[in-house]
């Protein structure tokens, strides 16, 4: 990765799994809100219903290489500014009008910016690392990918898919197990050089009722970190760098808030986001957003965590309306 220092933010489900693997991949249903506990991507009327089947195995199933991305790539990036030649500052753009706003909303929000004109990054809010939930299946990705230099194989692209694509948790709990869980991420995030993000040790966690590695933990600087090695990092080759990103691009319609809040048309917005209640009985709710904006004169990463959220719409809310503020402040 182009050095630029980035600032890390200080600041700062195993119940029901999918019920089989080798299913197709599901199609995005219409209805009113998202399943609880990070299952599936999928929306289901009342917030209720199982998870689907994982994306399964392809043709072949032991084919290498990587597909083409389904969607356009984001530009290209020339890599971070060098010195002497940034851009003049930016504002910041946590504004008054950003502070104000969560001023008035129940939980935690931590989050972090870093432009690639300026090189800026920029920190909100005052906590300890929180819960990655989905997240995480950015970082197990990654991880898979730098294990597997010479490309995944058939069924692990479909695994990927639906991991990151429709937020199956069943293909990521395979993943997991086959990086080596906790200590295989670690090892991955301290290539990354990741100060602030530890491993969930457990699959299945007392008092949890979803797979553990969601509850690994981390600063949205730490994320903004791994977010990097997806634009212009040299951990991975830049075929897989953009076969990530395009799965990131082409997450299921019901996935699209969050990070991508208020950004009109046009713009290009590679994101994951995670929802899923802590604790029973599912009344404090960790929903997070991270990703890259790119168009319209912006080009930024972006990550934020919110925990203490009494419902999971209330944290979507949440950073939705916190995105939206954003946008105009990037310019």
């Amino acid at each position: 990765m182009l050095a630029v220092a980035v600032v890390c933010v200080l600041l700062g489900g195993f119940a029901a799994f999918a019920a089989t693997l080798g299913g197709p991949a599901p199609s995005p249903a219409a209805a009113p809100s998202i399943a609880p506990g990070d299952v599936t991507g999928t929306l289901v009327p009342g917030g209720t219903g199982t998870a689907p089947s994982d994306g399964g195995t392809a043709p072949g199933g032991t084919t290498r290489g990587r597909p083409a991305p389904s969607l356009t790539p984001l530009s290209e990036p020339t890599g971070s500014p060098a010195a002497g030649s940034l851009s003049a500052d930016h504002a910041d753009p946590f504004s008054a009008a950003v502070t104000g706003y969560l001023a008035g909303r129940a939980g935690t929000v931590l989050a972090a910016i870093y432009d690639f004109r300026t090189g800026q990054t920029w920190a909100l809010g005052s906590g300890g690392p929180e819960a990655t939930g989905s997240l995480v299946k950015v970082d197990i990705l990654q991880t898979l990918l730098a294990r597997q230099p010479l490309g995944l194989s058939a069924a692990d692209q479909a695994r990927a898919r639906s991991m990151i694509e429709n937020n199956v948790n069943a293909p990521a709990t395979t993943l997991w197990n086959q990086i080596g869980r906790a200590a295989g991420l670690r090892s991955y995030n301290a290539s990354v050089g990741l100060p602030h993000t530890t491993p969930s040790t457990c699959l299945v966690c007392a008092g949890f009722g979803w797979p553990g590695w969601g509850l690994t933990t981390t600063t949205p600087g730490d994320q903004l970190l791994l977010l990097r090695q997806l634009v212009d990092g040299t951990l991975l080759s830049p075929q897989d760098r953009g076969y990530a990103v395009s799965l990131m691009q082409n997450v299921e319609p019901d996935q699209r808030w969050g990070v991508s809040a208020g950004v009109p048309p046009g713009v290009q917005v590679a994101l994951k986001n995670a929802w899923v209640p802590l604790t029973a009985p599912n009344t404090n709710w960790q929903v997070n957003s991270e990703g890259w904006i790119s168009g319209d004169g912006r080009d930024y990463l972006i990550a934020v965590l919110t925990t203490g959220n009494p419902d999971e719409q209330y944290g979507i809310d949440t950073i939705n309306t916190l995105s939206a503020l954003l946008w105009p402040a990037m310019q």
